[in-house]
């Protein structure tokens, strides 16, 4: 089996999945970064699909990038411009071709945490 990549955004703040926060994926190279991927999560915080499919899994250096501030702005929890999280990049490394990495997002206006999932 391949590896892929998954990724999920819980709002922490109110308790449920985050819809429609845009999400973009990066393949880090030194001081390089090239787009590779851009989706949007649905009703249930999640992707679709993975969003770096088997086929297109790679060992290396990432970065996702949550595009949260919008979201934040629509569920009144914002605050004054400018906000205090609006882009959330979290920058990762997967060493293993076959291993299948969820990094998930739990959001709140004025924090977050990630893990290594399954």
């Amino acid at each position: 089996m391949a590896g892929y990549l998954t990724t999920h955004i819980l709002d922490t703040a109110r308790g449920v999945p985050a819809k429609g926060i845009r999400i973009s994926l990066y393949r880090v190279s030194g001081n390089s970064h090239r787009k590779i991927a851009e989706t949007v999560t649905n009703d249930d915080g999640r992707t679709d699909a993975p969003i770096l499919p088997e086929g297109d899994f790679k060992t290396g250096t990432y970065e996702l990038i949550f595009h949260c501030g919008d979201y934040l702005r629509e569920t009144g929890q914002a605050g004054d411009d400018p906000l205090f999280l609006d882009e959330i990049p979290i920058r990762f490394g997967m060493a293993d071709a076959e291993a299948h990495y969820h990094v998930p997002l739990l959001l709140s206006p004025f924090g977050y945490s990630t893990y290594r999932g399954s």
